[in-house]
């Protein structure tokens, strides 16, 4: 069954629905996906990634409240301006079409449609290619019920559809066309629990030979330096700085307020060991962890034991204490009080997360 057969079947009765029948779907599962979204028309977009948010007539987090925004709601990005924002690093503010939102809570995005492969090329991994999400996110049909990863078994429990989101890499693995002729990507992560997703095909971009090629690998002489404080990194060529971006470091706090080095970026010197294009990045206990897929461009610095090669990444200590901690937020940059996760490594290689 499918909402348009049913106008009386709410969303969420619908997915409660969907969750059962999945069987039955595993030989054509990308003919009933859930429908596409309309998004915003505006060359630059933000996604919603709190719960709740408020929209204010001004800059100012004391002026008045105008309207609520909810997860994964998209608006129109119109202008970054600056605002008290009191306690908070970061004093960044984004005006949309109906007042001003604080930065750190949404994610920069594009909604750019791609063009369709009809057939897979040939690689050393063998048929099949990288390919990232650049819509601000796309619902995924399950292809190989039931549910294995915890982040896609908690979706589904909690009657939300599967999605990935906007500069997530995967790795495709089969294309189909379905009767309309429509063209449809089949998911399954490299290195995760097996779970396979149907995507349309126009929602992501293959990755190129030049996205994934050494970026200058003439130079030797390269660092990376993270400054937990303003939240930023810098990538250097010698003396020059060649790349810059804001950064989501590791939490150093937890969501009572209580200071977790464990969690928390290590300062000091660190050689970089093993770059991916794609991984899924797990932490923390099943009560109060972190399970993410398709975190893409992840970089894994060396543990002691390990022998260091490549890139030299400095993780700086605060040069002047933060009045209250900051939470971060998968755009990359700080985002309220005392809760935080490490969305995205602190010690990115060229690429962050944030639209291009």
């Amino acid at each position: 069954m499918h909402p348009k057969d049913n106008p009386s079947l709410n969303r969420r009765d619908f997915l409660k629905l969907g969750a059962l029948g999945f069987g039955a779907l595993a030989m054509r599962p990308w003919e009933r996906s859930l429908p596409s979204q309309d998004f915003p028309q505006s060359e630059r977009l933000g996604r919603v990634v709190v719960g709740k948010l408020d929209v204010k007539s001004r800059p100012d987090a004391a002026s008045q409240t105008v309207g609520t925004l909810y997860e994964d709601a998209v608006v129109a990005w119109l202008r970054e301006t600056t605002g008290p924002m009191p306690y908070r690093p970061n004093q960044r503010w984004v005006e949309t079409p109906d007042g001003f939102v604080w930065s750190p809570y949404l994610q920069p995005v594009r909604n750019e449609k791609n063009v369709p492969l009809n057939a897979l090329p040939e690689t050393s991994l063998g048929p099949g290619m990288w390919a990232e999400v650049t819509t601000p996110y796309v619902n995924l049909t399950l292809a190989n019920p039931p549910a294995r990863a915890p982040w896609l078994v908690n979706r589904l429990q909690s009657t939300l559809p599967p999605r990935f989101f906007y500069s997530q890499i995967a790795w495709i693995n089969q294309v189909r066309a379905d009767d309309a002729g429509q063209i449809w990507y089949q998911i399954q992560e490299r290195y995760s629990y097996g779970d396979a997703f149907w995507v349309p095909a126009e929602t992501m971009r293959p990755l190129t030979a030049e996205d994934v090629s050494p970026i200058s690998p003439e130079v030797e002489d390269k660092r990376i330096l993270v400054d937990i404080t303003y939240q930023t990194l810098s990538c250097y060529e010698g003396n020059t700085e060649v790349y810059f971006c804001r950064i989501s470091s590791g939490a150093l706090f937890d969501y009572q307020g209580n200071r977790v080095d464990a969690w928390s970026t290590p300062p000091g010197r660190h050689r970089i060991w093993r770059k991916a294009v794609s991984l899924p990045l797990s932490g923390g206990s099943a009560a109060v962890g972190w399970d993410l897929p398709a975190v893409g461009w992840t970089t894994l610095l060396a543990s002691p034991s390990t022998r260091p090669i490549g890139t030299t990444t400095t993780a700086c200590r605060p040069r002047a204490a933060a009045s209250t901690p900051a939470r971060m937020t998968p755009n990359g940059s700080s985002a309220g009080p005392s809760q935080s996760s490490p969305m995205t490594p602190a010690t990115s290689p060229s690429r962050c997360p944030a639209a291009h």
